[in-house]
């Protein structure tokens, strides 16, 4: 098993310096976020991240992505990318630039909700069935163009979604070809919507299990009621010891079907001074992983300007 850091969760790091700096800690690889963003005063997770590459211009880029990423000793886990998979022009340029940095895999939004507001958009109004067919459409035409590129576009479980759980993702993308599409199973993200007990889920997904992210999140009542009494709660994110979620339980369901490829850490809880952040999340993981009985990987990385091993 090998560890990344999605660099959406390090918003304060120029590109240059997340990949110095996580090489220095011991990370294994990196996983680039690939976005058109909003400015911001101050950098934050969602804008003004300087650890993020623009989609446009994004092949332009591959060379000094490669430059930055090899030159630090690290390995791609995948690129981040935020290309939605009815944006077809989008999509073509994110495997392009996949292919070409041999990063193997990269996200390919799948349709949200018609009442969801994520990211401030404003929601369709769409039925569920009308959206969950017209996503299984774009992504056949995202799966062929995955296998011309030779590289795999997936599908991440999100809340506010069409694949917020296991199966609604096993039920998409059945019967694609599983060596150009797959899921990335994310345990924060599943702790919002889309819970099911992660040893079942995992293997249902089978062979379009192919990629981890891990976050923790929790829900907290908020101090006033709705217009009935009731209780509200509203939920945040948690550093990766302090959520709901379990890692060592998520890592053993993890080692109980057999996966040992990477897990990618995306961490938006702010408790923790970013470096501090990471460094402890590197412990923790690799902790976790071991009482899990997973092997867990543990290279030595070339600093930042060196000749890289291999």
């Amino acid at each position: 098993m090998k560890f990344s850091v999605f660099t959406a969760s390090t918003p304060e790091w120029t590109p240059q310096e997340a990949a110095t700096e996580l090489a220095a800690q011991g990370w294994d690889g990196i996983e680039w976020r690939v976005i058109d963003q909003n400015d911001a005063p101050t950098p934050g997770f969602w804008a003004g991240n300087k650890a993020t590459w623009p989609m446009t211009g994004l092949l332009d880029s591959v060379p000094e992505i490669a430059r930055i990423t090899s030159g630090a000793g690290l390995e791609y886990s995948g690129l981040g990318g935020y290309a939605r998979c009815d944006n077809h022009d989008d999509v073509e340029t994110v495997l392009a630039a996949t292919a070409a940095l041999g990063a193997r895999q990269v996200r390919v939004n799948v349709l949200p909700l018609g009442n969801s507001t994520m990211g401030g958009q404003e929601p369709t109004g769409l039925s569920y069935p009308e959206l969950f067919d017209s996503t299984r459409e774009h992504y056949e035409w995202v799966a062929q163009r995955a296998a011309h590129y030779g590289v795999k576009a997936l599908i991440e479980l999100h809340h506010g979604s069409v694949t917020a759980s296991a199966s609604s993702a096993r039920r998409l993308l059945e019967g694609l070809d599983s060596r150009h599409v797959g899921v990335i199973h994310d345990l924060g993200n599943l702790l919002i919507e889309g819970w099911e007990s992660p040893l079942p889920a995992l293997e249902l997904l089978g062979p379009y299990l192919a990629h981890i992210h891990v976050k923790n999140a929790r829900w907290v009542r908020t101090g006033d009621p709705d217009e009935v009494g009731a209780a509200v709660w509203v939920n945040e994110w948690a550093p990766l010891a302090e959520g709901q979620g379990s890692v060592l339980d998520y890592f053993r369901a993890l080692a109980a079907v057999g996966y040992d490829d990477w897990v990618t850490v995306e961490d938006f809880s702010t408790d923790v001074p970013l470096a501090e952040r990471t460094a402890g999340n590197l412990t923790f993981l690799r902790r976790a992983a071991e009482l899990a009985g997973l092997n867990v990987n543990r290279s030595e990385h070339v600093s930042a300007g060196s000749t890289p091993k291999g």
